[in-house]
């Protein structure tokens, strides 16, 4: 299991050594760097990531302040010289906060951490899925049965994803990625890189909005023309 990961730090030097234990690593693979927050943002709409190496210390708009105002679908390890802002930052659900200068051994047990996070909190869903009619998952310490035909939707929440089901919502600790890759395609479709819809709960259709439940979902511009063809093919009523 390869984990997918960035470096958001100004400092050149500090990027160098976070590139270098990464490259130690076996379970990680680093696909971008950047230095600040705001270049950041095109390597996190383009790619599924699944850890972030965040400073808090940088121009224009600091780490925390980041993780305030942005919707990260990854896990949050902070790389900083400012012990300042731990209790904050632990407040924003990051997986690990490390303190510069980094010893390698501190860095990879964080990285560990991330991990076991991602192998232990995977949905269990049956290796046919097709066959059946439901799935089970881990939520709130216990192992809960979902029906395809009652999951709505599913939204990425930083760390986590909020099942809506016809009935409540669940929050689950997996990656938006994971989840796609373990529900039947034949049934659900990725809209947005932070939502998947169930297309047969599909009410209506409004330019890029899906009206589904009692929500209203954007469809990602750059998966409009995919999503309506898979929506739309051979199913819609011609004049």
């Amino acid at each position: 299991m390869k984990l997918k990961c960035i470096i958001i730090d100004d400092e050149p030097i500090a990027r160098k050594v976070l590139q270098e234990f990464i490259g130690d690593i076996e379970f990680l693979e680093l696909t971008g760097q950047a230095e600040n927050p705001l270049k950041a943002m095109s390597l996190l709409g383009e790619n599924d990531i699944d850890i972030v190496f965040l400073d808090v210390n940088m121009p224009k708009i600091n780490g925390i302040e980041f993780l305030k105002n942005s919707k990260i679908n990854a896990g949050i390890i902070m790389t900083t010289a400012y012990a300042d802002y731990a209790v904050e930052a632990y407040g924003l659900d990051v997986l690990d906060y490390l303190l510069k200068p980094i010893a390698f051994e501190r860095f990879l047990k964080a990285c560990n951490k991330a991990k076991d996070i991602a192998e232990s909190k995977s949905p269990i869903i049956p290796k046919q899925p097709n066959q059946n009619d439901h799935f089970f998952i881990k939520c709130d310490n216990q192992i809960e049965k979902v029906f395809y035909h009652d999951l709505l939707y599913a939204e990425a929440m930083l760390n986590y994803v909020m099942l809506y089901t016809t009935t409540k919502k669940m929050m689950v600790y997996i990656t938006i990625k994971s989840l796609e890759e373990q529900l039947p395609a034949d049934i659900f479709i990725k809209v947005h890189k932070s939502f998947i819809v169930n297309s047969g709960k599909i009410k209506s259709i409004e330019g890029n909005i899906l009206n589904i439940g009692n929500a209203k979902i954007t469809i990602s511009q750059n998966l409009k023309e995919a999503v309506l063809n898979s929506i739309l093919k051979d199913k819609m009523i011609k004049r």
